[in-house]
């Protein structure tokens, strides 16, 4: 039986030729557990992330700039080595490549040429590079508070970009209000991205010579990194192909932490806060559309999460530039949260620890220009 979509909150089954963002009753859908593939359906032809090609539904022709296939490396992290994934490696600098070639490469199948995304400032630019390369014409929704730098280079792919006075969630407000006048390629709401950043967990699984992780620590606002990882490791679990989950944890901004707030309380579902603004604007995210799901997919996996003060994060992007490890605000989060997890003891140094570094410090040059202005 191939795969549909599925609304997980009442089972209601789509087919993939639908060209649907969201159910019939407004929420967002996930497609249908696959099988997976075991690494004899890799095609070691191709040096990225296309070579998981038989792991995705649809039979989709690759659209591709170059993405996955990023760096692991191991580097020293208060006192202890981890492994970091470098995904600003990227072709347009963050992880959010994964999701978006994916996604239109299916989009594009479906015949659509004009499409809308609202975004911070790095999947925008993943849209709008990947709408590029598939021959589409793109609009971007941006929050008025976006970096400069990420604006420029939405633009530089001749995306069209409208700017949205408020809080980043009222951008989607906005993208919503106008998806019945122009398709909605949204990286939070479409199943299709998610199959796109599902390839991350077969990439490390190749990375570690066919094993599993212990742990994987990744910065959280919409979850669609940590919930790929969720669907990529369950496809190799139930395969055989591996033993275990690994451990997933979320880290996210104290600013703007409800996945925190929310799996702290025990909650199955979003415990609201307030939010306040951060400079890991990449996890702003105060109400995440796929909360309940995010949940689940911690406690399967028996991880868990952290929220991360601005000062512990502008401390860690300091000590990881003094490594060579140039990032973003966001993704330093994740690697402040692996070292308080270390200190706290739920995990541990001889663990095979992975944090996802998911943007580039390129990405932030306003804020980074002002953080080390006047050193060195």
């Amino acid at each position: 039986m191939g795969a549909n979509y599925i609304d997980p909150e009442d089972g209601r089954i789509y087919s993939l030729s639908d060209s649907r963002w969201r159910s019939d009753t407004n929420r967002p859908l996930m497609v249908t557990p696959m099988e997976g593939i075991g690494r004899d359906a890799f095609d070691r032809s191709l040096d990225t992330l296309w070579r998981y090609r038989a792991a995705l539904p649809g039979d989709l022709e690759p659209l591709s700039l170059g993405e996955g296939r990023t760096p692991l490396v191991r580097a020293p992290l208060a006192g202890n080595m981890l492994h970091f994934k470098l995904e600003w490696f990227s072709p347009t600098g963050s992880f959010k490549d994964r999701g978006a070639a994916v996604m239109l490469a299916y989009l594009r199948k479906l015949g659509i040429e004009h499409i809308m995304e609202d975004s911070s400032g790095n999947a925008g630019a993943s849209i709008a590079a990947y709408g590029a390369a598939a021959g589409m014409r793109v609009k971007i929704l941006a929050p008025d508070i976006a970096q400069p730098a990420k604006l420029a280079q939405i633009r530089a792919y001749g995306a069209n970009v409208q700017l949205v006075p408020g809080p980043r969630e009222a951008t989607e407000v906005e993208a919503i209000r106008q998806s019945d006048q122009l398709y909605y390629a949204s990286h939070n709401w479409h199943p299709f991205f998610l199959q796109g950043t599902k390839l991350l967990a077969y990439e490390l699984w190749e990375d570690f010579g066919f094993q599993v992780p212990d742990n994987i620590i990744i910065p959280v606002g919409a979850g669609s990194n940590l919930l790929g990882c969720d669907i990529g490791f369950t496809e190799l679990l139930n395969r055989g192909e591996i033993d275990k989950l690994p451990r997933l944890f979320a880290a996210q901004p104290q600013n703007c932490a409800p996945i925190d707030a929310s799996f702290r309380a025990g909650a199955d579902d979003l415990v609201p806060i307030e939010a306040k603004r951060t400079i890991a604007e990449g996890t702003a995210i105060k109400a995440p559309i796929r909360i309940k799901e995010i949940l689940e997919a911690l406690r399967r996996s028996k991880g868990g999460t952290k929220a991360i003060s601005e000062a512990e994060i502008v401390e860690t992007l300091k000590t990881l530039a003094r490594q060579g490890l140039y990032v973003e605000p966001t993704c330093a989060s994740a690697a402040a949260a692996a070292c308080q997890l270390l200190a706290d003891g739920t995990i541990r140094p001889d663990e095979r620890t992975v944090v996802v570094l998911t943007g580039s410090g390129l990405k932030a040059s306003a804020f980074m220009t002002e953080l080390f202005a006047g050193e060195g």
